[in-house]
């Protein structure tokens, strides 16, 4: 077995409950078990495949198992310190009358079979973008947070315990076609107050799969999104009581769908231990290779075979359209003579948040791309709707 066959029959024994342990027991040497530590590692879920070996006895004590050990005691803490967090915040934002929808993780964790088995970084809160500068007093006067910077779309802030808080304001992020920032512009329409609250509030079903699959796609063209988001649609897709079709017709609407169904079938073949066949095996080969914050060659190789070349592809990130320039800066809408000014503000946040040095990598990066890289890329883009 390979070491990506390893690493999935543990999460489907730690997720699925399927019995793996005759596999992994003629399967998992010493040298296998520290490539298995790295793969897993490299996508977030050690910790779940951790509960897979410690179940079955399936480590001798050694450096490997304690790094094992070491990231299941991890995950633990972190979601108990996130819980806690986020009900802290939540019933902050309660009582201040402000609206407020959880997103990604603090979602999906009930999915799970344990919730600490679905890591998150930071906690993901949506308020309306009018409401953004009172939750910001609230979360700083009240959760003792400080206000760390300010993107396009959210502001970070932390704990006084260290937890970090990405208060969005739009959902809208650069990368993502036009048809599914206009659905996602809309997000607020689709939300329901939770039982037994007045503020805290939900997506529907099909919005929430929507946003899940928009942020996949996001995250792939800028280089990798990791396994994890597949486990969760492969949760998600079993979730009794859903209505597929309004799923469906959401993303058909918002340009996705064809990337839904790849992403799908990838899901599947990982979580029943088949082989992922077309293009559901050319997205599985990226995902794996980039691992789960992704890595710049790849974003550089989809960049470059989505624009053409490159050159475009360097003046695209440069100057980027202004569809895109809109959604960041709503003010363009009416004063349209502001976009020098904000290529300008654009290009300060490169400096201010410090993300010279990556800009400079991509740069490094864009003048080694291969024909034969981008031709591949941009078939795979093509066949996936993107």
């Amino acid at each position: 077995m390979t070491t990506e066959q390893l690493m999935f029959s543990c999460i489907r024994a730690a997720i699925c409950g399927s019995d793996e342990s005759e596999t992994l027991k003629e399967q998992l040497s010493a040298e296998a078990a520290g490539a298995l530590y790295t793969l897993a590692k490299s996508h977030d879920l050690a910790h779940v495949v951790a509960e897979t070996l410690g179940n079955g006895g399936l480590l001798d004590d050694g450096v490997i198992a304690q790094k094992f050990q070491k990231q299941q005691m991890l995950a633990v803490y972190r979601y108990q310190r996130l819980n806690y967090e986020l009900q802290a915040l939540g019933a902050a934002l309660e009582e201040a009358q402000i609206d407020f929808v959880p997103l990604k993780g603090a979602v999906l964790r009930p999915y799970y079979p344990e919730p600490w088995m679905r890591t998150s970084c930071d906690i993901d809160v949506l308020v309306h973008e009018e409401d953004l500068e009172r939750a910001i007093e609230v979360l700083t006067d009240r959760l003792e947070c400080k206000k760390e910077g300010r993107s396009t779309h959210d502001v970070s802030l932390v704990t006084a315990s260290g937890i970090h808080i990405e208060l969005h304001y739009s959902l809208l992020e650069e990368g993502r076609a036009a048809d599914a920032n206009d659905i996602l512009s809309h997000i607020w329409d689709y939300t329901a107050p939770d039982d037994g609250c007045t503020y805290r509030r939900h997506m529907s079903d099909a919005a929430f799969y929507f946003y899940h699959i928009a942020h996949m796609a996001k995250h792939f063209e800028r280089g990798g999104c990791g396994v994890r988001p597949f486990i969760d649609l492969w949760l998600l897709d079993r979730r009794e009581g859903d209505d597929p079709n309004e799923r469906n017709t959401l993303l058909q609407r918002g340009g996705l769908l064809t990337f839904a169904e790849a992403a799908r079938g990838l899901a599947c073949a990982w979580m029943r231990g088949e082989n992922a066949e077309g293009v559901a095996r050319q997205l599985g080969d990226y995902i794996l290779r980039a691992g789960v914050y992704g890595d710049t060659e790849t974003k550089v190789i989809l960049g470059q075979a989505k624009t053409g070349g490159r050159f475009r592809y360097i003046m695209g990130r440069i100057f980027p359209p202004l569809s895109y320039l809109k959604s960041q800066y709503p003010i363009l809408k009416k004063h349209a003579w502001l976009v020098p000014i904000c290529y300008v503000r654009r290009w300060g946040r490169l400096v201010f948040l410090r993300r010279a040095g990556h800009s400079v990598n991509e740069l490094r990066a864009s003048g080694s791309v291969s024909a034969d890289q981008k031709k591949n890329a941009a078939g795979l883009l093509e066949n996936l709707g993107l």
